[in-house]
């Protein structure tokens, strides 16, 4: 029900983004695009993939987990295909904290693992778009800009100020107020240092320039004429709002956001439809490795 109900909202979504849409120039735009910068997308949007998968390996090593890089890589591709391919209830991170459990390893430590790596790998993002917006402001207007600086400023200092919880003792004789006293002192038992901690948000700011160097290179088969510092910031924003699930995989809410954003640079809007679509159909064939490996854990069972 709860995807009928996501699928309702995407067709929704897409005619409202096409009502508008002259289909001959979409077309047109889509069958002058360069095949040569869309490959070196693809290839970008694997190596993000499994630079992602990486980093889980590296927060892994840190917990009870002994697998090799091979197993990571695997399971993340695994991941991604259940959330870009399959219509399914069971998400990338369950495929993953289930791949942990299947290696005799507790669920709740698989779980702890998984759900710090998309925090870390959340706060690379912001630590990224912050950068961004300072470096380059007055890229987009100011206003804009200064949103863009309060949300992600608010959002590193949330991600600090959860490693002081574990100092809030009365926070653990509440049932949904421990979940954050017993992530904290996870937090603080994983990262003793700071270096650490950077090293990995390093990772994650390194995953998400190659997802936006790709959105970056299918712009370029589009002739979409801005620098790769609008992308820097303006491609996070959509990054964040696709994680909100109320929709089949982001379509349509990242088609919607992209527009809105880049529009206000000026940027032509079929254009940027289609740059969007192309990247949603990449993410589908970058995560069909994930597809093997699922078929060949199946076997193995």
């Amino acid at each position: 029900m709860k995807n009928i109900i996501k699928l309702f909202i995407t067709i929704a979504i897409f005619y409202y983004l096409f009502k508008d849409i002259d289909f001959n120039e979409f077309y047109n735009i889509l069958a002058k695009s360069h095949g040569g910068w869309i490959l070196l997308a693809l290839i970008l949007q694997l190596g993000s993939t499994y630079l992602a998968a990486y980093r889980w390996f590296k927060i892994s090593q840190l917990l009870v987990f002994k697998e090799k890089l091979s197993f990571y890589v695997q399971s993340y591709f695994k991941g991604t295909f259940f959330n870009q391919v399959l219509p399914s209830s069971i998400g990338g991170d369950a495929v993953r904290i289930i791949d942990l459990t299947r290696k005799n390893y507790n669920k709740k430590d698989a779980f702890y693992g998984v759900f710090v790596d998309r925090v870390v790998g959340l706060v690379g993002l912001l630590v990224l778009n912050l950068i961004a917006s300072i470096v380059f402001f007055g890229t987009f207007k100011q206003d804009f800009s200064l949103l863009i600086i309060l949300i992600t400023f608010s959002g590193i200092s949330g991600f600090l100020f959860l490693f002081h919880l574990e100092k809030i003792k009365f926070l653990g004789n509440y049932k949904f107020l421990d979940l954050f006293h017993r992530l904290a002192r996870r937090l603080n038992a994983l990262y003793p240092t700071n270096s650490i901690l950077l090293k990995h948000i390093g990772i994650s700011v390194l995953v998400h320039i190659l997802s936006i160097l790709t959105i970056y290179a299918l712009s370029l088969s589009l002739d979409v004429h801005l620098s790769f510092q609008v992308f820097l910031i303006a491609v996070p924003p959509v990054f964040l709002l696709t994680i909100v699930p109320i929709s089949l995989a982001g379509w349509g809410i990242r088609e919607g956001a992209m527009i809105g954003i880049f529009m206000l640079v000026g940027a032509d809007e079929t254009k940027i439809l289609v740059m969007s679509i192309l990247y949603g159909l990449l993410l589908i064939l970058s995560a069909l490795p994930g597809s093997y490996f699922w078929i060949r854990s199946k076997k193995a069972t």
